[in-house]
């Protein structure tokens, strides 16, 4: 069982930046495949971003050299730096863990509120 713990998000103006943080238990956290997703109201859940345990990155197109994803596989934890936000931004985003054997775990989720 992992549990994913998430943080960072608030209300943030239009161009402005926030980091998320997802804190995972589990020993074996740099062998996850860690995901965020987000979800808008009134929309599907959305896939946002993916790093690897070899730290390959990967990114929705909309998200492509404004957002960031990290690890820190000594804290295990996923970060998401977040630039130039948008309004369309604005969602409950939500970390993702895949361990081996392909079994997945949520956060709880973190509210994302792009607005002047």
């Amino acid at each position: 069982q992992v549990q994913l713990v998430e943080s960072g998000g608030g209300l943030v103006q239009p161009g402005g930046s926030l980091r998320l943080s997802c804190a995972a238990s589990g020993s074996d956290f740099s062998q996850y495949v860690m995901r965020w997703y987000r979800q808008a109201p009134g929309k599907q859940r959305e896939w946002v971003t993916t790093v690897t345990p070899g730290r390959n990155t990967y990114y929705i197109d909309s998200t492509k050299g404004r957002f960031t994803i990290s690890r820190d596989n000594a804290k295990a934890t996923v970060y998401l730096q977040m630039n130039s936000l948008k309004p369309e931004d604005t969602a409950v985003y939500y970390c993702n863990a895949q361990i081996r054997g392909g079994t997945d775990f949520w956060g709880q989720g973190t509210q994302v509120t792009v607005s002047s």
